[in-house]
């Protein structure tokens, strides 16, 4: 199918202004301006995940929830006003975890750097922060993002994908911020830590339609059986928490997760898409059957790319002087 030339004006136009904006992005952004700020910042993130490791999938799930949305601009942090109902209150968001963490490190750098360092790159670092200090992957964060003053929760509804999303969805959804298929299956691994509510397991261990036993057919039978045990089928269990990955506490992050969705052991609808095709079952066979550093080197390049979507730079947008509210 041939192209108007006006798509090929604007696929051209997109790729130049994030290059552009991808070349204002340095490691030593702050260096001069704030040299302790990036010290700062893994500071209170470290303490905060070695006191409950539970924060580092909430920091981590944090910075995918703020870049899907409008790009990596701080905006998930914003508070709704009157006037507007912010992304943090989109259904989507109702369950993110962290902000608090991120306010204690913006607090304290404001008390040595006041208004230099951007809330959105405070975001970054602790996602990265977080998951190295649980044994995880680190990798370099290019930093010079700036804040947005925009955050509609519509905009979260519309960008975030869904945990029932097919493969087709899924890749459109990564696609559209720029990350490739590839991308999508590594960042899918992080995965292997976190919490969700019981209420989103189970319809499909208790209430699948058309199943006799009332689980998806597609589960495995001994994974139906220890969500059961974990995850009563009545009302007062819906907000109960369950483990994204059962083993190890539910909080190792580890290859564990691809294991999972091979053995048809994963929560979500949208891991099971994985290997719904010859090219993502591939990817997830390689992963597994490779040593963990391939994944972890992986993922830690899928967060860098992931990192770069849509940032503001130079004027663009605010530092913020607290991250919930504009100035």
């Amino acid at each position: 199918m041939k192209m108007a030339p006006s798509i090929y004006l604007s696929i051209g136009l997109a790729i130049l202004y994030a290059a552009t904006a991808d070349a204002q992005l340095s490691q030593s952004f702050y260096a001069k301006s704030c040299p302790g700020g990036v010290q700062a910042v893994a500071n209170v993130v470290s303490a905060a995940v070695r006191s409950d490791r539970r924060n580092a999938a909430g920091l981590l799930r944090l910075h995918f929830h703020d870049c899907f949305v409008n790009g990596c601009d701080g905006s998930v942090l914003l508070s709704s006003t009157p006037g507007n109902k912010a992304e943090k209150d989109a259904p989507p968001n109702l369950s993110l975890q962290g902000f608090g963490i991120i306010d204690q490190a913006k607090a304290a750098i404001e008390r040595t750097c006041p208004g230099v360092f951007s809330c959105s790159d405070i975001l970054a670092l602790a996602a990265r922060d977080a998951i190295a200090t649980i044994g995880g992957p680190s990798w370099s964060v290019p930093l010079g993002r700036r804040d947005g003053t925009i955050s509609r929760a519509s905009a979260a509804s519309s960008n975030l994908p869904g945990d029932g999303f097919s493969f087709r969805q899924l890749l459109q959804n990564f696609n559209s911020k720029g990350l490739s298929q590839s991308d999508l299956i590594v960042l899918s691994g992080a995965h292997t830590i976190g919490l969700t509510h019981c209420s989103k397991v189970t319809p499909r261990i208790y209430n699948f339609p058309r199943s006799a036993s009332g689980a998806d057919p597609y589960l495995n039978t001994t994974y139906v059986r220890e969500k059961r045990g974990v995850c009563p089928n009545s009302a007062s269990s819906a907000n109960k928490f369950v483990a994204l990955d059962s083993s190890k506490g539910g909080q190792t992050f580890d290859i564990n997760y691809f294991t999972n969705v091979l053995d048809h052991k994963a929560i979500f609808k949208s891991d099971d898409a994985l290997i719904s095709t010859s090219s993502g079952l591939k990817q997830v066979l390689d992963l597994v059957r490779s040593p963990s550093s391939k994944f972890f080197s992986q993922f830690g390049l899928a967060m860098q790319k992931m990192g770069r979507i849509q940032v503001l730079t130079g004027s663009q947008g605010e530092i913020r002087k607290v991250c919930s509210k504009k100035n």
